[in-house]
């Protein structure tokens, strides 16, 4: 009887183990596609380039796209309220040329980089207000601050490209906090990881869907919508300037139109990995893997030598794609 017993408990617990399996994947099949779809990207263009499949471009890629994926993480919270954020392009470029007019100033390189974010925290509280206090609509709040920021990143510097001046400061993107693992990368991975966390297993997190999902719903359920909404646009913007860091420790030097295309890479990686412009989805792994993707074309598209005035028509096209997957896919989903 004993050993019937624990059979049969040795059966169920291998179900039950087995079941899970489909499960997780389900929840996540859109990241499974674009992975799959990254893989298959790379073997394309490594058929054509075998150069492409070396871990040296495998690692150019990850640093290329390690702003882009940080970016696109706060952007993420701020689509899956419902919202739209314009400005962190502009952001991301005044944030680098505030650092470097800082250390210019005399500032060591903690002093310049908490300048820099101060300049997200600025314009991210800005445009929480002005979205949850004042009422206005995201797209033109942001469209402000994305021409304000433009502009004061030419003012700050007149228009010149400015040099880094603390000699330790590339240690920022390249240095090693873990060894092996450069802090690039480490913070891409703790901030996927902590997002994703949070959105499917704190509290907090789920507000951010329902809000997105449904304001007054999740208002009328108690949820502080508006506080939700503030903080995501505030996010949103500290993430913008912290990858305009990584980026200017990376090159040491700061451009005032660093951030002029990143803006729109970022809500595309948002989009292509998964979230809805509606509100209400997207995933933290699916927004990286959307910022994977798009650096993986622009990397496919320099590699195989075709004009660089068509990356972008290429990632439309991949844009174009996603979107139509998701939508004739997930008919149902809410």
């Amino acid at each position: 009887m004993t050993d019937a017993t624990d059979g049969t408990t040795t059966t169920k617990k291998f179900r039950t183990t087995t079941s899970r399996v489909p499960v997780v994947l389900l929840s996540y099949r859109t990241e499974v596609a674009i992975a799959a779809a990254i893989v298959v990207l790379l073997l394309a263009v490594g058929m054509l380039v075998p150069a492409a499949l070396s871990m040296g471009n495998v690692q150019n890629i990850i640093q290329a796209a390690a702003p882009l994926i940080i970016m696109s993480l706060g952007v993420l919270l701020v689509v899956i309220t419902g919202g739209i954020d314009l400005s962190v392009g502009s952001v991301f470029s005044l944030t680098g040329m505030v650092t470097a007019l800082a250390m210019a100033s005399g500032a060591d390189g903690l002093t310049a980089s908490a300048a820099g974010l101060a300049v997200g925290l600025v314009f991210g509280s800005i445009n929480g207000l002005l979205v949850t206090v004042v009422g206005l609509a995201p797209f033109v709040v942001t469209l402000i601050t994305y021409a304000v920021a433009g502009s004061l990143a030419f003012i700050v510097t007149n228009g010149r490209s400015m040099p880094i001046g603390a000699p330790d400061f590339w240690l920022l993107n390249s240095g090693e906090i873990i060894p092996g693992v450069p802090n690039h990368l480490l913070f891409c991975i703790i901030l996927m990881i902590a997002l994703e966390y949070i959105l499917r297993k704190v509290v907090v997190g789920r507000w951010f869907y329902a809000v997105g999902s449904s304001a007054v719903a999740a208002r009328l359920l108690g949820i502080p919508v508006l506080r939700i909404k503030f903080a995501a646009y505030v996010v949103s913007s500290l993430l913008a300037s912290f990858a305009g860091l990584l980026t200017v420790s990376y090159i040491l030097n700061a451009e005032a139109m660093a951030g002029a295309s990143l803006m729109l890479q970022a809500i595309a990686a948002v989009v292509i990995g998964g979230a809805s412009l509606f509100g209400g989805t997207g995933s933290a792994i699916g927004a990286v893997l959307g910022a994977l993707m798009i650096t993986c074309i622009q990397n496919g598209v320099n590699l195989i030598g075709v004009n660089s005035f068509w990356q972008g028509s290429v990632t439309g096209a991949a844009i174009l794609l996603a979107v139509l997957i998701d939508r004739f896919s997930n008919k149902n989903r809410i």
